[in-house]
Order: structure tokens, then sequence, then C-alpha cells
């Protein structure tokens, strides 16, 4: 699984409850006669004040008697809180990145449908501009139908995206099956369908000669790259 969560707990008590504070009164006696002998023979004002001699090292001690198994699990139940808001933080996170990636897929299939569309009267419109593009050269209205057929079925194998408008949209299906399955993490197999994807849309791409089947695949790839971007969060 991606990612770690690493917790450091500090706590320290600044209620009356559970703090046992202890003077430690012949230290700050010596302290004080020590203090009045200097003061003394240095011709200083002896005023001390308790709040100074407090302040000294080992006069004043604060120890902790609260009970280590309650506060702990008074810390557990605080830790348990904060995971269980992490879990539901998560989960709202991911439903709302998964409403976006199969609306960017979604857009990704219209597309692909569309290619199909242009593509079907590719050669036909080939034929059509052949016929003309032959006329024009031979100045003549008789065509060889044998040889017209050969250049039409060369280029109709040259030109045809049917193989990846298929292996597309099966990709798309399988990219839905497991963004919306429970089976646990789909990350890494997410990132591969999108790999698979842009694999196919290039091919489109160098295959196409029509300009608006070059701006789908334009397209196409732009959402696929929004949604690699997007699945690097995802486990």
């Amino acid at each position: 699984k991606r990612g770690k969560v690493d917790i450091q707990i500090s706590f320290e008590n600044y209620s009356q409850d559970g703090n046992d504070v202890k003077i430690n009164t012949e230290l700050a006696q010596i302290y004080i006669q020590s203090l009045r002998k200097l003061a003394e023979a240095e011709n200083l004002s002896s005023n001390i004040e308790v709040t100074e001699i407090t302040k000294l090292p080992d006069v004043l001690t604060i120890k902790s008697n609260l009970d280590e198994n309650e506060t702990k699990e008074e810390l557990l139940q605080v830790v348990n809180e904060a995971i269980d808001k992490l879990i539901q933080m998560r989960k709202i996170e991911g439903e709302k990145i998964s409403k976006d990636i199969l609306d960017k897929i979604a857009r990704i299939e219209q597309k692909n449908e569309e290619i199909f569309s242009l593509s079907t009267g590719l050669i036909e419109e080939y034929v059509v501009k052949l016929e003309e593009r032959i006329k024009e050269i031979l100045k003549t209205d008789v065509i060889d139908e044998a040889r017209l057929a050969m250049e039409v079925v060369l280029y109709a194998d040259k030109c045809s995206v049917e193989e990846e408008l298929t292996r597309l949209k099966s990709h798309i299906d399988q990219f839905r099956t497991l963004i919306n399955s429970k089976e646990g993490p789909v990350g890494k197999k997410l990132d591969f369908l999108i790999q698979e994807m842009n694999r196919e849309t290039n091919t489109m791409g160098s295959k196409s000669g029509s300009l608006e089947i070059t701006n789908l695949v334009v397209d196409i790839k732009t959402k696929l790259e929004d949604i690699r971007e997007q699945i690097q969060n995802i486990e």
C-alpha cells in the first residue's frame, strides 16, 4: 500500500490534578544562608524574595502522580478518533477523485465514438477523391477498377483504426470496473491501463489522415494525462 503515517505524541500536564509540588527546604535554607553571607561580605542588600529562591536549582520540583494506564487509554482514544477522521476524509476525497476521473473517462469514450463515426466514412471519401484524381490525370472517364480496388485496400489497411478503437473501448471498460471495485489497491493497475490507452491513442493519431480525428486524438491525450496525474494519488 502507498504512503505511511507517523505519529509523535508529547504530554505535559498543566492542570492541578496529578501534579505533586515539593520544596527542598534544607537546600533552600543553604541557598539563603550562602546568599546572606555573600551580601554581608560585599555590603549588599540581603532582601531575598521567596520567588527568587524557588528559581534556584533543585529547590522546587514538580512530580506527576498520574495513572500511566489511564493516561495511555485517553491518548489512544484521541488517536483512534483522529485515525477515524482521517479515514473518513480519505473516503470523501477518494469519492470526489473517482467521480472526476469517471467523468473524464466518459468524455474519452464519447470522443472514441466520434472517431469511429468519422473513420467509417474515410474510405468512401478516399475512393471518390482517388477517382477524381485519376480522371484528372489521365483525362479519361475510364478507370481500371482492379487497380482502384487495390489502392483502396492498401489505403484502408494503412489508415484503419478499428482495432485501436476496439482496444481503447475495452481498456475503458476495464478501467471503470477497477475504479468501482472494492477489492483493495488498484492504483498500479489503473496506471497501466492509462499507459495502454495512451498507446492506442498515439497509434490512431499516427494513422489519421483527418484533421477532425487528429483534434479528437489530442483531446483524448489531454484527458488521459489529467487522469494519469490524478491516479498517482490513488492507492
